[in-house]
């Protein structure tokens, strides 16, 4: 049990009806888990607000109401506790209910848009590999020490970040590595947390659904490294037009990676193939097992970093070297019969463009190059005629299919898709609803030495139709294909 006047340190109080020193179980923003003696947190969702719980929550034993407008009736034995932002509160109680974890430990959060992922799984691999006890909070999954669980979200919310923050303490965990997405910057997800670093990787088209305009989108991103103190660093990629911003406020350490500028940390690539990279880091070659001039950047921001938390330079690329792909990021099988089948979670014009250009590189323009890619559903749909552009421009067939449609008409969403084509590029162009039939085109379609890019899912094992999630694996899909084509 904790006192409830212990938890709201820091937190912006207008106003307060009752006693603030009672014992509180625990912390809940979802009426429906509320249990006696809680403290129930009214959080306004984009989907429903938490105020309209209030009653429920209290039916169901909740002892105090956090809220930033209190309700027409009051009960007398509830302490009501009236905040500024909910979420900022929520993230502050969080923080001191677990007794402010991110503070015991090496926090390092990694935003932008594309590259997240990759840099925080690549980071919690190497330190590992160093000999550290290392956790890991990612889209595709929350890992303490040797401990693996699912990941629901990008940034969880912030209960759940200070609950694994917590337990990876507790297994003497000295590194995190963290994504943080736009959505969690701006619902306070990451306001009470102690980052040792930031990384910066790229910013393009995405998440126009949410912030109403990419201007917006850049802000929310420079705010987490505009609350960085003093004795963090941050590293920006400054090839992006956008990575010098990220530092014009920072009153942390300013570094910078990149391929064409100088840098502190900077690669040139000496060799591209589909086996790896062979990178000069500042001054130092080293082979490395991921493919792309994008993943060069990642490589980058994963050697800065290593370096700047303590790792020898010399160590830290002999580390490099033996670092294994991420699930879902470029990865790739080459089927009996010598077709080349890559899964990338690339979802982004921009990311879909990296990886197709990728691949672009390194074929010898002697075999096709295929490429299925859907867009989500209920998502930013300004992004689906340039991702069906980009698509039929750089491919010598384009599929176009479902990804999640969620909510929507899958129809609907390739029809918007498909306004991007370009008149020449319709010749190339199939559309296939059923995404494992979309697949299967594809693959009979190619021939020994082509190349199909499946893009969109990645490391995602659902999809989700109409509020449902239906078991889709798109590695495990070509897989068993290629291998009934064969027979």
């Amino acid at each position: 049990m904790k006192v409830l006047k212990d938890i709201l340190y820091k937190v912006a109080i207008e106003s307060v009806k009752g006693s603030t020193d009672v014992a509180i179980s625990k912390i809940e923003f979802d009426s429906r888990k509320v249990e006696a003696n809680d403290v129930f947190v009214a959080i306004r969702g984009s989907l429903s607000d938490g105020h309209n719980y209030i009653g429920k929550a209290i039916q169901l034993g909740a002892k105090a109401i956090i809220c930033d407008t209190l309700p027409e009736n009051t009960e007398n034995e509830i302490t009501y506790i009236q905040v500024k932002d909910t979420n900022a509160a929520l993230a502050f109680m969080s923080a001191n209910y677990f007794e402010d974890p991110s503070a015991k430990l090496k926090l390092v959060g990694v935003t932008g848009t594309n590259g997240k992922t990759t840099i925080a799984s690549l980071l919690f691999q190497l330190f590992q590999k160093a000999g550290f006890k290392v956790g890991l909070l990612s889209t595709v999954k929350i890992v303490v020490d040797q401990t693996e669980y699912p990941a629901t979200h990008t940034t969880p919310d912030s209960l759940t970040i200070n609950h694994y923050l917590n337990e990876m303490v507790e297994a003497g965990v000295t590194h995190c590595f963290m994504e943080v997405s736009s959505h969690g910057i701006h619902q306070k997800r990451t306001e009470a947390l102690h980052f040792v670093g930031g990384i910066f990787t790229n910013l393009s088209h995405d998440h126009l659904d949410y912030h109403p305009t990419f201007a917006e989108y850049r802000d929310v991103k420079k705010s987490f490294f505009d609350s960085l103190p003093k004795s963090a660093f941050v590293l920006t990629n400054i090839d992006d037009k956008n990575g010098s911003v990220m530092l014009q406020n920072t009153v942390a350490k300013k570094l910078t990676y990149a391929l064409k500028s100088y840098a502190d940390y900077r690669a040139q690539i000496l060799e591209s193939q589909l086996s790896g990279l062979l990178l000069k880091i500042n001054d130092n070659e080293v082979w490395v097992k991921l493919i792309g001039t994008f993943n060069a950047y990642n490589v980058l921001a994963i050697y800065g970093t290593a370096v700047e938390l303590g790792i020898d330079s010399l160590e830290a690329l002999r580390l490099l070297s033996d670092l294994e792909s991420v699930s879902g990021r470029f990865q790739y099988i080459v089927s009996d019969g010598g077709i080349t089948a890559v899964v990338d979670y690339a979802h982004t014009p921009d990311a879909l463009e990296n990886v197709l250009k990728t691949i672009t590189d390194i074929r010898t323009k002697n075999e096709q190059l295929i490429t299925v890619v859907g867009c989500g559903g209920n998502r930013d749909k300004t992004k689906r005629p340039i991702m069906a552009k980009i698509a039929s421009d750089l491919s010598d067939k384009a599929v176009l299919t479902s990804d999640n449609p969620r909510n929507e008409d899958p129809e609907v969403i390739l029809d918007e898709m498909e306004q991007g084509v370009e008149p020449q590029n319709y010749k190339k162009l199939l559309r296939i609803t059923d995404r494992k039939q979309a697949i299967k085109t594809a693959c009979q379609l190619a021939q020994p030495k082509d190349i199909i890019l499946i893009a969109g899912k990645g490391h995602e094992t659902y999809q989700e139709i109409n509020g449902v999630r239906h078991h889709f694996d798109d590695m495990e899909t070509i897989k068993e294909i290629l291998e009934q084509l064969k027979k």
